[in-house]
């Protein structure tokens, strides 16, 4: 979660609605970071408003709440609506690569997918490293293909230097 918010600040554009009956994109200030959440009822998406307002651990005891909410079936229509991003994961699934479908009206979901071990090459020897994909889609009436790039690699980065999360 930190790491969407910390490079939606660089790529704005990616936080944003679009009306596909009046044409209109609306960027927002403010990231309402819908959790795509399994419940026997099917898939709920509760929103982490004002995410970037929050810190990591306010952020998680707010995911926490929202699913257990969500999973109970006690989560509100408002707790379950405005949402400007959505952050989904199957990696506790087993899912290592995903295709995530856009919440419409939205223009973007980041999937998380499952950590595993993978042989890398460091420093010219075979190392096992634990690696995960992240997966992503992107309405490209909104968001340029480029940029869409250029946001996942900053939030690629921001996952693998840890401590970047925490630099204001």
């Amino acid at each position: 979660m930190r790491a969407l918010v910390l490079a939606l600040r660089q790529f704005p554009q990616i936080n944003a609605r679009y009306d596909d009956d009046a044409a209109i994109v609306t960027r927002f200030g403010a990231v309402h970071l819908g959790i795509a959440t399994q419940s026997e009822g099917g898939l709920m998406v509760p929103v982490v408003r004002h995410a970037e307002a929050r810190d990591l651990w306010a952020c998680a005891a707010e995911v926490a709440r929202l699913a257990e909410a969500a999973r109970s079936g006690k989560a509100t229509r408002e707790e379950l609506s405005g949402s400007t991003i959505t952050l989904t994961s199957l990696g506790a699934l087993g899912g290592i690569v995903t295709t995530p479908v856009i919440n419409h009206p939205e223009v973007a979901i980041v999937g998380v997918n499952r950590m595993v071990e993978r042989p890398m090459i460091r420093g010219g020897l075979v190392v096992a490293r634990q690696m995960m994909n992240l997966s992503s889609s992107f309405d490209h009436r909104v968001v340029d293909g480029m940029h869409a790039a250029e946001f996942v690699q900053l939030m690629r980065g921001y996952l693998e230097s840890p401590a970047t999360l925490f630099v204001e």
